[in-house]
């Protein structure tokens, strides 16, 4: 089973990040490419209760079923995730919906990739604001961070909608999903 180990991280300053990252020898994989996410759950909010999350994710024009299980406390963000690339997004929604999931929570991005042959580093501008995943072993990402001038205080290890509650709270928004209409953001 893939097992993902992360750690998340505002971004101050995107171009000198990105000044930073081709310094450290970092090739960008994907430019900033739009990407619409829907977390699926049980009535109850089953998974969520037992910190599991179901996502259909579109990144552009592909689709991708991910199923993440509950993370392990630590520095670092650790879980097993399972992945598969779908062919039809809206049929795949209908059949979550036909086995008693429903869409809970939206949020959506504009996604950069970038990589080292070793990990990557994403670049994720958000309509709360904008943010970087490190994703490897985690000495890499360590080592990664601090090349990059990021300290281990820095690092954030809640999923984007605990961040997106976080924010709602912190400003007193009306916001239901964490998308630029909702949020009422400027798209990049």
């Amino acid at each position: 089973m893939a097992r993902e180990v992360e750690i998340k991280f505002q971004i101050a300053d995107l171009r000198a990040l990105t000044r930073g990252l081709k310094r450290a020898g970092f090739k960008q994989t994907t430019p900033s490419t739009h990407e619409m996410n829907a977390l699926y759950d049980l009535p109850g909010q089953k998974l969520r209760r037992q910190g599991q999350l179901l996502r259909l994710r579109q990144y552009g024009e592909q689709w991708v079923l991910t199923h993440k299980s509950k993370s392990k406390a630590g520095r670092h963000k650790m879980r097993v995730e399972l992945e598969t690339r779908v062919e039809n997004g809206e049929q795949m929604d209908a059949i979550l919906r036909a086995l008693g999931y429903a869409p809970t929570f939206r949020y959506e991005k504009y996604r950069a990739e970038w990589s080292d042959s070793a990990g990557h580093v994403v670049l994720d501008q958000t309509p709360i604001g904008v943010f970087g995943e490190i994703e490897g072993a985690p000495r890499w990402i360590d080592r990664t961070a601090k090349e990059l001038g990021i300290h281990s205080a820095d690092y954030i290890t809640q999923t984007y909608a605990d961040l997106f509650f976080r924010w709602k709270r912190k400003t007193r928004s009306k916001a239901t999903e964490m998308t630029f209409r909702s949020v009422g953001g400027k798209k990049p």
